[in-house]
C-alpha cells in the first residue's frame, strides 16, 4: 500500500500539480495555463489526486478549486525537495529505477 501511495506522486504531471498547489488553491483553468497541458490531462490527474486523498476541492459557482488536502502532503513534498537537493547527482545517475 505504501508503494502505491508513492506511485500517486510518481507521475510528473500529478507531482507538478501538487507543487503548484503548495502556493495555494487553484482551479482547473489556472492549472492548465501553468502546466501547459490539456484540460483533459489536468482533470484526469486531479481526479486521481483527489481520489487518493492528496488534494481536496470546493465548488464556487461553475468553478472547482483544488488545494492540498492535508498538511502532511505538503510536508512530504517539501521533504522530498530537500532529499533531492542533497542527493541530486546520485538520483539523476541511478539506472536501477
Amino acid at each position: 500500500m505504501h508503494a502505491k501511495f508513492f506511485r500517486g506522486l510518481a507521475n510528473p504531471l500529478r507531482l507538478q500539480i501538487i507543487e503548484l498547489l503548495l502556493d495555494g488553491e487553484k482551479n482547473v483553468s489556472e492549472l492548465v495555463r501553468l502546466t501547459g497541458v490539456t484540460q483533459g490531462q489536468v482533470s484526469n490527474a486531479l481526479a486521481c489526486l483527489r481520489w487518493c486523498g492528496y488534494v481536496a476541492s470546493r465548488q464556487e459557482g461553475r468553478y472547482t478549486f483544488y488545494r492540498i488536502a492535508h498538511h502532511r502532503v505538503r510536508d512530504l513534498v517539501l521533504a522530498a525537495r530537500e532529499m533531492v537537493a542533497l542527493n541530486a547527482a546520485h538520483i539523476y545517475s541511478c539506472c536501477r529505477m
